[in-house]
């Protein structure tokens, strides 16, 4: 196994990983070792009727297996950073540490707040379907007056598949059961960034979640919200930060005594 920190890294419920992440894999080079996880709402050409996040956080315990991870950092963005801290609340021993991007919503109980936003969301997503449910999707999460990019080109097969993977998604968040709590023991760092121009409902999550978590740094991106391209996110200055946790997280875990 290499020496180098070993990164797995999960996308939303958009851009597939080896897009969200090619910018942060470029910045970072060879001083990590990454390993791309995509989804497994869009294994299928439509997702199970019994799709839950369940099957996704057996999925990435199953993936690091794989690739021989008895630790590892977790990466993610959007929808993944929901399954992220589902799967870091539950198998805390192998996460080494967590950087989040505009998680798509906490895992557990909501405040009021954040159930004011998800169920405006949900209302306003209800019946629509293809570009309307897209538009509708993208527009909802951003402040006003900020700027969108078109679509450009036509649209993939396997873009084809997003609004049902969505639709999937937003249906298992509501469902999945998790006590936040879990949270307060966790001992890995962890970091969570967001955009300015994102939803309010951004800096929501980021105070839930530093109130829960002993060991989080918080970002704000002046002129970012959560659909730009990824290298806008992903830039060198941010994956230097992560760099930096990495290394941070390694040295800790070394210093720690031996389990007899």
């Amino acid at each position: 196994m290499s020496d180098r920190p070993q990164v797995i890294c999960i996308p939303g419920s958009v851009a597939p990983a080896a897009l969200r992440y090619g910018p942060l894999m470029k910045h970072v080079g060879d001083a990590a070792e990454f390993h791309l996880k995509d989804l497994e709402v869009y294994r299928e050409p439509a997702p199970p009727a019994d799709y839950s996040i369940e099957e996704e956080v057996e999925a990435l315990g199953r993936f690091a297996d794989s690739k021989s991870l008895g630790s590892f950092h977790l990466v993610a963005y959007s929808g993944g950073g929901f399954i992220s801290l589902a799967y870091a609340g539950t198998n805390q021993h192998r996460i080494l540490s967590l950087s989040l991007f505009e998680p798509a919503r906490i895992p557990g109980e909501l405040s009021d707040k954040e159930r004011a936003f998800f169920s405006a969301l949900e209302a306003k997503l209800r019946g629509l379907e293809g570009d309307q449910f897209m538009a509708t999707f993208v527009r909802e999460q951003v402040k006003p007056g900020a700027q969108l990019s078109p679509p450009t080109g036509p649209v993939s097969p396997e873009m084809r598949k997003r609004p049902a993977g969505i639709a999937a998604l937003v249906r298992a968040f509501a469902e999945y059961r998790f006590d936040r709590n879990v949270l307060r023991t966790c001992a890995f760092p962890v970091s969570y960034a967001y955009g300015d121009l994102s939803h309010e409902e951004q800096a929501v999550k980021a105070g839930i979640l530093a109130r829960l978590f002993p060991d989080i740094r918080v970002q704000r991106f002046a002129g970012i919200h959560h659909f730009v391209p990824p290298e806008m996110i992903y830039t060198p200055e941010y994956a230097r930060s992560l760099l930096e946790q990495w290394r941070r997280a390694e040295e800790s875990e070394s210093q720690l005594p031996l389990q007899e």
